[in-house]
């Protein structure tokens, strides 16, 4: 007798993707801590959807799931291949439009979410097979002020002198940031709360909107008077107002080339693992290291401006918040310890000549 066969029962992807979406806007969906899923992740959930309709729609790749509980041997070897496919070919059409390692794993990472909420919150088992999409990370050079770099920009008053008022508010800020470690979204939430004085020494007290942790910070006499000069009379208002990060960070640039720190870089990034210079000959003008000047730069630079000065890693980890198997933490050890050897290079070289 013929054996009946039934076709494997399958459903669209792109709905059950944007419902994904719904649930998590909604609060319907939360993180496993139980609070609400943080407005920049849905917009990176967004972005993936976009990125999952132009692929499907410029490769004719069908997006579908199946039950895979309900499937014999051979058709879960299928699905297997089938999945293997996607994510070869959907990580491909990323690279093609010149992605980075970086953007592509944070795509996979989200579809990875999404096959997990399906599982756990829809009961649909389509099989795990999300396990077999490597996530890939790339080492992305940091770039951060040198502790002569930031002396300058934290005592010329000549150079203070020739900044717009604008910039000058920016400069502030950054020197701030670089000396106090804070995320660029912590500090524009400051107010006076968050600085107290106490035996004539003034400290920062804050939680970070991130990580929640809680941190006591002894201000450097120069981070007291930029406080001090920007001080606001409400006790609500911020204590830096407003900026947006885009002009902070164009401000920031044209103050990093007004400073002369204008030596180029070089600039690297990963796609599939392989290093590509993104060093363009013809226009040398955007790998300069102004134009590397960014919010990011103050937490880095003080983190790593602590490290090089010799205080202890588990200190620095307290103020800058990192848990201790940060990852990242361990990139400002790295880039520290490269400081240090050529500076006792320089040493070791005056030490040749005779």
């Amino acid at each position: 007798m013929p054996q009946i066969h039934f076709m494997k029962k399958t459903t669209p992807i792109i709905p059950l993707f944007k419902q994904f979406i719904k649930e998590t806007e909604t609060g319907k969906r939360l993180k496993k801590n139980g609070e609400k899923i943080k407005p920049g992740s849905i917009q990176n959930y967004y972005y993936v959807l976009n990125n999952l309709i132009q692929f499907s729609s410029d490769t004719k790749f069908e997006l579908r799931i199946c039950d895979a509980s309900k499937l014999n041997t051979r058709e879960l070897q299928s699905e297997k291949t089938y999945w293997k496919k996607f994510y070869q070919k959907f990580t491909e059409f990323l690279y093609k439009k010149g992605c980075h390692d970086n953007y592509v794993g944070a795509n996979i990472k989200v579809i990875r979410v999404f096959f997990n909420y399906l599982k756990n919150d829809k009961d649909l088992f389509t099989g795990d097979f999300q396990r077999l999409f490597y996530v890939r990370k790339e080492e992305i050079e940091i770039f951060v002020l040198s502790p002569e770099q930031l002396k300058f920009l934290i005592h010329d008053k000549e150079f203070e002198q020739t900044l717009l008022p604008s910039h000058q508010r920016v400069k502030d800020i950054f020197v701030f940031g670089c000396t106090t470690g804070l995320r660029y979204s912590d500090i524009f939430l400051l107010t006076n709360k968050n600085f107290e004085q106490m035996d004539g020494e003034w400290y920062l007290k804050l939680k970070s909107l991130k990580t929640k942790t809680f941190s006591y910070i002894k201000l450097s006499p120069y981070a007291v008077t930029i406080y001090q000069k920007f001080q606001p009379q409400n006790s609500k208002a911020t204590v830096f107002g407003q900026i947006s990060l885009f002009n902070f960070n164009k401000s920031l640039k044209h103050i990093g080339e007004q400073a002369g720190f204008t030596a180029s870089v070089e600039v690297s990034r990963e796609k599939q693992g392989k290093t590509h210079q993104l060093t363009k000959k013809t226009d040398s003008t955007k790998n300069r290291f102004c134009d590397k000047m960014s919010s990011h730069m103050m937490r880095r630079t003080a983190i790593t401006t602590l490290l090089i000065l010799g205080m202890p890693e588990h200190l620095v980890r307290k103020i800058s918040g990192h848990s201790h198997a940060s990852s990242s933490f361990n990139r400002y050890v790295h880039y520290a310890q490269s400081y240090m050897d050529k500076e006792i290079e320089k040493v070791h070289s005056k030490l040749e000549s005779y």
